[in-house]
């Protein structure tokens, strides 16, 4: 299986060929990988040894004596289904492929003679595709298993709590009533309480999942300590607490909008947010937090009017997080932003609303790093120019390194668009990411490689 070491191989790759100068090419190829590499010369071989080892990724050729690559990883597919497939195959073995394809489920097949960059590259990916699907199957269970857990805590305070729509109060006593829950796990019954003070909110304004989403990335990228990831993540749930008690109307309305006594109101929430959860010491740290979100670089925001590195590090990031998804949400101003312009309003406001290097990272996470952090949509993926390929239709607009727009949202590429866009990205000496709407149908698209020396791809 694949472990992440410092010191050791992260996967374990099992290379299968009748031909030793096959197999030694192959060595050569992968040799400063950090992968543990097995070699078979048949198919039983390789079968001997998947009985013996955990393996993540087998690549075979396809024309072998006794059993043919499709046979084997066919057979690898029936008893090891999590072991990845790939075929290393020639133009004359189209039968062989199509039945790897059919009865095998392969990976992808890789045409000899082959690319070392392009092998490893395609190695590479492959891993990266598995072990994101372990991991997606594994953060399944959990959330399978917290949400019964959720289910029982649910049961227990349902008979404590005559309603969810609890003004300040009832509200404060719920926490209250749930302090011996939360010494014990106080992570997941802060995810508790945010489904609680969600049903206060209309469904378009119940923000606290995505800017959780969006706390929990930039902490696992930029690799946040433990503690300051908890607080974060516990403020990114409750920080907008002190909201409970707005009226409808109030919450109704975007806050570039609001006067006098109701913009006095909303200048309160960050700091009526930290007074309900000052009693509760684990969360503490992350009332700080919630009381300083709303604070600015340049030193005018509320309710303390903190200027630059004074305002807490945390409380930076989460008021990144929280302007990036409201703005989307049509909570800060009257009109809803798209992400995109949102990202180039929050970069524009860099140095005065913003920590500007946090600022740069955060903008950096979303477009660039991460890019996939934030889709809500999973009809969206994310592609740089060199994968694009004619009668892609744009999910997004697509903005030049300096914010100039290049192409609009429902865009329909074409080859000289695509060339186009490779020429202009080389000139700025930059990379694009370029969000692409999947087809209806269940066929991909068809991804076709450029090779380097090709004038149009410099």
């Amino acid at each position: 299986m694949i472990v992440e070491r410092d010191d050791g191989p992260i996967a374990t790759v099992l290379l299968v060929d009748d031909e030793e100068n096959i197999l030694s090419s192959l060595r050569r190829v992968l040799r400063n990988e950090r992968y543990l590499l097995l070699f078979a010369s048949s198919g039983a071989v390789a079968l001997e040894l998947l009985e013996q080892h955990e393996v993540d990724l087998i690549v075979s050729d396809a024309r072998m004596p006794g059993m043919d690559g499709a046979t084997l990883l066919a057979k690898v597919q029936q008893g090891w289904p999590g072991c990845l497939r790939i075929l290393l195959t020639g133009y004359a073995d189209i039968t062989t492929t199509i039945k790897a394809i059919n009865e095998g489920q392969i990976y992808r097949y890789i045409s000899k003679p082959w690319d070392d960059d392009e092998l490893r590259l395609i190695i590479r990916q492959a891993l990266a595709f598995e072990f994101s699907e372990r991991e997606r199957q594994r953060l399944e269970r959990l959330t399978q298993e917290q949400n019964a857990h959720l289910q029982e805590l649910n049961e227990t305070l349902e008979r404590r709590v005559q309603a969810r729509t609890a003004e300040l109060e009832e509200t404060a006593g719920m926490l209250d009533v749930a302090y011996a829950e939360l010494r014990r796990s106080y992570v997941t019954a802060t995810e508790v309480f945010a489904g609680l003070v969600n049903q206060r909110f209309n469904k378009d304004r119940q923000t606290n999942a995505q800017v959780v989403a969006l706390i929990k990335g930039y902490a696992e990228h930029y690799q946040l300590d433990e503690r300051t990831s908890n607080d974060l993540a516990m403020a990114a749930a409750l920080y907008n607490i002190g909201k409970l008690t707005w009226s409808d109307q109030l919450l109704a309305r975007p806050s570039d909008l609001l006067y006098k006594e109701e913009r006095a109101r909303y200048r309160k929430y960050p700091e009526l947010g930290e007074n309900l959860l000052m009693t509760l010491e684990p969360v503490q740290d992350a009332g700080r937090l919630i009381r300083h979100h709303q604070e600015r670089w340049d030193g005018h925001g509320f309710p303390d009017r903190l200027e630059g590195e004074a305002i807490p590090f945390g409380s930076r990031l989460l008021k990144l997080c929280v302007d990036f998804i409201e703005l989307q949400r049509g909570m800060f101003l009257e009109r809803r932003l798209s992400r995109d312009e949102a990202l180039l309003l929050m970069k524009k406001y860099k140095g005065r609303l913003y920590d500007p290097q946090l600022c740069d990272c955060f903008i950096e996470l979303c477009t660039t790093l991460a890019p996939d952090l934030v889709l809500a949509d999973a009809s969206i993926m994310a592609l740089d120019t060199r994968r694009l390929s004619a009668g892609m239709i744009l999910a997004r607009n697509l903005h030049a390194t300096n914010g100039m727009l290049l192409l609009n949202e429902g865009k329909q590429l074409t080859q000289q668009l695509i060339s186009k866009l490779i020429t202009f990205e080389a000139s700025e000496g930059g990379r694009y990411t370029v969000f692409i709407r999947k087809p209806e149908s269940d066929a991909p698209f068809k991804m076709e490689r450029r090779d380097e020396h090709d004038p149009v791809a410099g």
